[in-house]
């Protein structure tokens, strides 16, 4: 039987229990009601160093059982951070540790429209820093005893116009890729060629999403999510699988990918510039 809302609240009450735990926010398909019977349940466990592994393990394994585990902050990398992957009543349910003063660091920089996408294992684009703050402006607090997270998150759910200019700013990447995706083509480097591909529709995702005044904090699903905004280029998602698709060792069709692809930076160029007006 899939976690009710209040089963999650009750976890929630016993996860900030823990020392260095501040507050929990339910993120991901369930917190924005689109999941389905096989989504995963995301908890985002923001805290404040240091924070008591040995006591969240200990509720990790009257949580999930006794092979239930979690990481030292960074256990899974620099971005990511660390948590714990539980079976909880037959349910996948992830802690995901999110330290609170990096969140505010990244909201402060975003405000500034200062970001970057950083390397991490599992994320081909790079995890871009704002999406702590995006996050935490998406998600909905399960606990949050000193009101702390509520406040932040008032200020987060705002998107700054610096941040929507810079992704916006950030398209001469795409135009770049494109130029160097050609030079590509005699040696018939298909593989190079979509990696081009890839960050070029990456980079037209977020500042779509940017122009748009929308967070967007995962690649999984950017480019459906950026052809659903509404001033999108038409057909932009049909459009990036048509590029794609054409990624073979023929010049002639590694050719058409790139001019694919070439048109729907200029469409997506002038779509920003209508949405910000």
């Amino acid at each position: 039987m899939a976690l009710s809302d209040a089963d999650l609240t009750a976890l929630a009450g016993r996860l900030i229990t823990v020392p260095g735990v501040i507050g929990v926010v339910l993120g991901g398909s369930r917190a924005r009601r689109t999941h389905t019977p096989d989504s995963d349940t995301d908890l985002g466990l923001y805290y404040r160093a240091p924070l008591d592994t040995v006591r969240l393990g200990e509720l990790a394994v009257e949580a999930g059982g006794p092979g239930s585990r979690v990481t030292e902050p960074g256990g899974w990398g620099p971005w990511v951070d660390g948590g714990g992957w539980l079976n909880v009543s037959d349910n996948a349910v992830d802690w995901i540790y999110r330290d609170v003063a990096r969140v505010q660091r990244c909201w402060s920089d975003a405000e500034k429209g200062v970001y970057a996408f950083h390397v991490q294992a599992g994320h081909p684009l790079g995890v871009p820093d704002f999406s702590y703050p995006g996050e935490l402006a998406v998600g909905r607090i399960l606990a949050d005893p000193t009101g702390e997270l509520a406040t932040l998150q008032r200020r987060v759910r705002i998107f700054p116009r610096p941040l929507a200019d810079a992704l916006v700013a950030g398209l001469w990447e795409a135009d770049f890729l494109i130029g160097l995706a050609r030079k590509a083509v005699t040696r018939g480097d298909s593989a190079y060629i979509a990696g081009c591909l890839f960050r070029l529709a990456g980079v037209c995702a977020h500042a779509l999403h940017g122009a748009a005044r929308q967070w967007l904090i995962n690649e999984k699903g950017a480019v459906a999510a950026a052809g659903a905004l509404p001033g999108a280029p038409d057909g932009f998602r049909s459009r990036v699988d048509a590029a794609f698709a054409a990624v073979n060792n023929d010049p002639m069709h590694l050719t058409l990918a790139i001019d694919i692809a070439a048109d729907l930076v200029l469409e997506t160029t002038d779509a920003c510039a209508m949405m910000l007006r």
